[in-house]
């Protein structure tokens, strides 16, 4: 079973006891301006005719992280396409979208502390089980790695639409808004 096979809330909530809350969750951040670059580069997704799930990735989701990276040089790490094989018997492996690690210039993930999952047919709530999944793995991974993370966060995308979660021990909050 890979994290594509997590299909409902339900079924993450039974599997992993987990108790899901609906929270703003970031009512004390300030928005910033994307770079000019970031702009540009957006602008040119409109040149893509496709809109399945990988020209997303490629010519909008990969940009903003990458100016995330850009942002963020020395703190972390984005992995793309990478596998979190954490617990074959729980269904807890196969390849993620992208990883967030707090760490910089490593070659390996050392400690997860986001998720982000691409929605499968423009549907934010078929990506939380999927992604919710990769967080509960991401926490039992990071406390293997000796981690002092407390938190995991994840977020489905659409590409235009960014809904965030946060999943601490059995918590799971799920944003009320949509970025």
């Amino acid at each position: 079973m890979a994290y594509s096979n997590f299909t409902t809330i339900q079924q993450i909530e039974d599997e992993f006891d987990i108790n899901l809350r609906l929270k703003i969750l970031f009512d004390k951040v300030k928005p910033i301006q994307p770079s000019d670059w970031l702009k540009t580069t957006l602008s040119y997704s409109s040149f893509f005719r496709s809109t399945n799930e990988k020209t997303k990735s490629e010519s909008i989701v990969y940009p903003i992280l990458t100016d995330l990276i850009r942002r963020n040089e020395n703190i972390i790490t984005v992995y793309s396409g990478t596998s979190l094989n954490v617990d074959k018997d729980k269904g807890l492996t196969g390849e993620c979208d992208f990883i967030i690690t707090k760490d910089s210039g490593s070659l390996i993930i050392k400690n997860s502390i986001l998720q982000v999952v691409e929605a499968k047919d423009h549907d934010m709530k078929l990506g939380i089980p999927q992604c919710t999944a990769q967080m509960y793995a991401s926490n039992i991974f990071n406390k293997k790695n000796n981690s002092n993370i407390e938190c995991v966060y994840g977020c489905v995308t659409t590409g235009t639409e960014w809904l965030f979660l946060k999943l601490c021990e059995e918590e799971l909050f799920v944003d009320k808004r949509k970025y």
